[in-house]
């Protein structure tokens, strides 16, 4: 797939970059309403109307294969050729490094046969380039891009847009997928609504361990005790990862029961990539993580109403004893002037 972007060096500064990624179909890809030229595959011994160029090669092998850059514009057209390594970006799109940035693999290994290219109006040129495997490659996958560049001068800072085609290749020999889970935590967010279900987050790091590169989909459980309340949480793929990559996941899980304790599962699933040849399957990568989930508003709510109940009932008690108090107050007084009258009509007789 075509890749393209743009980097900006201010004049003090050594380099100041932005840089994004176009997926486009195959065909001349453009990578802005500025960008008057496009770049393809060509076609040859390894095919034609390519996607990118993706190639499975021995250790010490060398391949040779052609790059096509067309102008669009009305003006001749001056570029500079060379080859990056890639990498995944935050967003989980492959870039490619920067020309200031050094290469070790892909864009170690690729050779264009020019360091630059003139292409007339309306006209499109072949840029041959070879890719030659060191001796000493690890088996496995390896990404990267073939560019063409072209800096202008716009106001205080030279504007480089960066146009290519990405760079797939699989060095032969012992393949190992492999996908793990780690620092799986769920955290759990209590609803201020004591009869609501409350919210939780789901955190974890999938790491390409092995020499293949992958992509996976996820499936995310979370349930309270003995399983009860669950229900399965939307979770994105996990985009295609080069070997050593890793990505951050964080899955927001709604309507999570405050059970006292919840517990979230997940499974991976890798997909493998389009490589001619054998890939080694893998199998599916599980992690889990628990939290507590206390209810703290319904418990606020008990307590505010046993609070209210045990203060209702002391009261009522209070009352209680107080009308008991007077009716012993008024017994003995009714018992005292008994007494006094008794006493009189004695003394009386």
């Amino acid at each position: 797939m075509p890749v393209t972007l743009r980097t900006a060096r201010a004049a003090l500064a050594c380099v100041l970059a932005a840089t994004g990624l176009l997926l486009a179909a195959p065909g001349p890809a453009v990578a802005d309403d500025s960008t008057t030229w496009g770049v393809r595959t060509g076609s040859g011994d390894q095919g034609g109307d390519r996607e990118n160029f993706s190639y499975t090669l021995d250790p010490g092998e060398r391949l040779d294969d052609v790059l096509v850059v067309a102008n669009h514009g009305d003006a001749p057209l001056d570029l500079d050729v060379y080859a990056a390594d890639g990498y995944t970006t935050d967003a989980g799109q492959l870039d490619v490094r920067t020309r200031d940035e050094a290469s070790e693999e892909v864009g170690a290994w690729l050779t264009p046969g020019a360091a630059s290219v003139r292409v007339e109006p309306g006209a499109s040129a072949d840029v041959p380039f070879s890719i030659t495997v060191p001796d000493n490659a690890t088996p496995g996958d390896y990404a990267g891009a073939i560019v063409t560049s072209r800096t202008q001068a716009e106001q205080s800072a030279d504007v480089e847009t960066r146009l290519g085609v990405r760079v797939f290749a699989r060095v032969a020999g012992d393949l190992a997928p492999s996908l793990t889970v780690t620092g799986a935590h769920l955290d759990y967010h209590d609803s201020p609504n004591p009869f609501a279900a409350g919210d939780a987050t789901l955190t974890y790091t999938v790491r390409n361990t092995g020499n293949v590169r992958l992509a996976a989909g996820q499936q995310v459980h979370v349930a309270g005790p003995f399983g009860w309340f669950g229900h399965d949480a939307q979770a994105a793929d996990v985009p295609e990862l080069l070997p050593g990559e890793t990505w951050q996941v964080s899955v927001p899980v709604d309507g999570v029961a405050p059970a006292f304790r919840a517990a979230a599962h997940v499974v991976l699933t890798a997909q493998l990539p389009a490589v001619a040849g054998q890939t080694p399957g893998v199998a599916p990568v599980e992690s889990s993580a628990t939290a507590v989930a206390v209810p703290w508003a319904l418990l606020a709510l008990i307590l505010a109403l046993a609070a209210a109940v045990w203060v209702a009932l002391g009261r009522r008690r209070a009352r209680a004893r107080r009308e008991a108090a007077r009716v012993s107050a008024a017994v003995a007084q009714a018992l005292r002037e008994r007494d006094e009258a008794t006493d009189g009509t004695r003394v009386t007789a």
